[in-house]
């Protein structure tokens, strides 16, 4: 009898251990001067994704000795460790710092006295004259790529002096309909979105190469293929222009038939 209790507490106690080494549901707060929402919480060790909510609040599962990485535009950077207190209590606060960026104090020209009639005269400049000054409209939006501007010609429909269409209730351009009939317009359009869709990888690229392939490594000779790889996906662009927590989930999908592909060559 009394070695059945003793085989009990022995299961017992296993099934503790067991217990205790799977992962904890950590409720965590983030402390900042300015805007906690969207804020990403990157558990490392596993490979799991989470962002805060409007009050800094957040959930991620996590063990002891989990490194735990908060990443956000207008904070600086933040790696914690899980210990054995944030396991107990269930819960984990971090306070970031915001993101300044620093200049030298740089005096370009005379010294300002503070008196502004004085300071004018001194300048020594002039303003160039823009489209306001002659009281004509301007653009005043980003300006356009070679291609966007060679498209937005190619299918403009304002009637040009010597090339319109007359017809029922108005006229077009001729230019605009031979453009279309021809097949320039088309592909035109798709020069547009192909050029959207590179400077958009190198976006990625720049933003999220260095800690993608430190979890996830590849060779320097194959990583632009790998871009390239992912550029091609038909969802790439509605994937990878939200939030850096969408893009690296949908990088890691990629990633996994990506190596499978290099696998299946070798």
């Amino acid at each position: 009898m009394r070695r059945i209790k003793e085989y009990y507490v022995l299961i017992f106690f296993f099934f503790c251990t067991v217990l205790s080494a799977q992962n904890t549901k950590l409720l965590g707060r983030v402390e900042a001067e300015d805007n906690l929402e969207s804020i990403h919480v990157i558990n490392k060790s596993k490979n799991l994704f989470a962002t805060s909510n409007k009050l800094g609040v957040f959930k991620i599962e996590a063990e002891k000795n989990d490194t735990l990485v908060f990443s956000s535009i207008q904070y600086r950077p933040k790696t914690i460790i899980i210990t054995q207190k944030h396991i107990t209590t269930k819960t984990v606060k971090v306070k970031l710092e915001q993101y300044v960026n620093e200049l030298q104090e740089v005096i370009v020209g005379n010294t300002l006295t503070g008196d502004l009639t004085k300071d004018i005269a001194n300048a020594g400049t002039k303003r160039d004259i823009n489209f306001y000054d002659l009281g004509i409209p301007g653009y005043t939006g980003k300006p356009k790529t070679q291609s966007e501007r060679r498209l937005q010609e190619a299918s403009d429909l304002t009637p040009k002096a010597g090339g319109s269409l007359g017809g029922f209730g108005g006229s077009v351009s001729l230019i605009a309909v031979i453009n279309a009939i021809s097949g320039r317009t088309k592909m035109l359009k798709k020069r547009v979105a192909l050029e959207a869709n590179t400077a958009l990888m190198y976006k990625v690229k720049s933003r999220l190469s260095e800690s993608f392939f430190n979890d996830n490594p590849l060779d320097e000779d194959k990583r632009m293929d790998f871009f390239y790889f992912c550029a091609e996906d038909k969802d790439f662009t509605k994937k990878c222009s939200g939030s850096d927590l969408i893009t690296l989930e949908f990088m890691k999908e990629k990633y996994i038939k990506y190596k499978e592909n290099l696998n299946s060559k070798e």
